[in-house]
């Protein structure tokens, strides 16, 4: 009973996992081949995992029993999402510094949670505010403490790149909205995945030509270890994490599962300790216990 009340959490939690191991493989890949190539390999990998998946689970290699309306919505998603909300997060990145970036990006839950209730009519009782504040409070503390260690406590203050910034973090919760509304009638959420990814090959297929950089990413595909981590990456991001993040939008709300979808930076410290061999802070580890006894709000209540 209390598995089948809490699908949609525990995908996202799932789903949170699966992008700390992605998050780890492309930041790795992007340093040897640029984060453009990363972007338009990495969905071009996760399209053949998924279909091979759908192949076999439904019997379909593509997403052709969506209608039109299903179409729409979730070809709008991977437009929003996965290529205009990545280009503005990744730009912001060289204008104010990941940090803050970060910082900003954790407004995806809030801006969520408001979409979901002007869009979806998707409400929250105290307990998922609670939650919600907790989990964020914790990311927050988090990544501020984390960067201190190495780059002190300096901001790079750009309108333009906290606009970006702010523009990415629509660009992920818009597209959480549309992926929800696209799948209407319990529409198989690994076909809506091929349908977002589809888009968003074309998005970067055009985005590449217009910059002319087919060159770098021809030349990305010979760099074995760069292309290793890129597999990884796309085997638990556009596929796996992807696919798991429309279930959780698919069985819960829209604003608790971006929440849930937020602990990156708390499931991060692990692997930091333990395979980076990094220190970790006490205010780091308090960080983290926050972000936890919020998700956890989400699973009792």
């Amino acid at each position: 009973m209390w598995l089948q009340s809490n699908i949609g959490e525990l995908a996202a939690f799932g789903t949170a996992i699966f992008w700390t191991i992605t998050a780890l493989a492309f930041e790795s890949a992007s340093l040897k081949v640029g984060s453009l190539s990363v972007n338009i390999i990495r969905l071009c990998i996760g399209f053949i995992f998924i279909s091979i998946f759908t192949f076999f689970s439904r019997g379909l290699l593509f997403p052709t029993d969506a209608n039109s309306m299903q179409w729409l919505w979730l070809s709008l998603s991977g437009l929003i999402g996965f290529v205009l909300g990545d280009l503005f997060l990744f730009k912001s990145y060289t204008l104010i510094g990941s940090r803050f970036a970060m910082l900003i990006m954790t407004l995806v839950p809030p801006l969520t949670a408001i979409q979901g209730r002007l869009f979806l009519n998707e409400t929250l009782n105290g307990f998922h505010i609670l939650g919600m504040s907790l989990t964020l409070a914790g990311i927050a503390l988090a990544i501020l403490q984390r960067d201190a260690l190495t780059n002190g406590f300096t901001f790079k203050l750009s309108v333009k790149g906290t606009l970006f910034a702010f523009a990415g973090a629509l660009g992920q919760s818009g597209g959480l909205i549309l992926s929800k509304i696209g799948m209407s009638n319990n529409y198989n959420p690994f076909a809506a995945t091929q349908i977002r990814i589809i888009t968003g090959i074309i998005g970067f297929v055009i985005l590449i030509t217009v910059l002319k950089r087919w060159k770098g990413v021809f030349t990305s595909l010979s760099n074995g270890k760069a292309m290793t981590r890129i597999g990884l990456g796309s085997f638990f991001g556009p596929f796996l994490g992807v696919s798991f993040s429309l279930i959780a939008v698919q069985y819960t709300q829209t604003g608790i599962a971006s929440t849930i979808m937020a602990i990156v930076p708390i499931l991060i410290i692990p692997p930091s300790i333990f395979i980076f061999k990094q220190k970790i802070t006490v205010w780091e580890s308090i960080g983290a216990f926050i972000s936890v006894a919020g998700v956890a709000l989400f699973f009792i209540f």
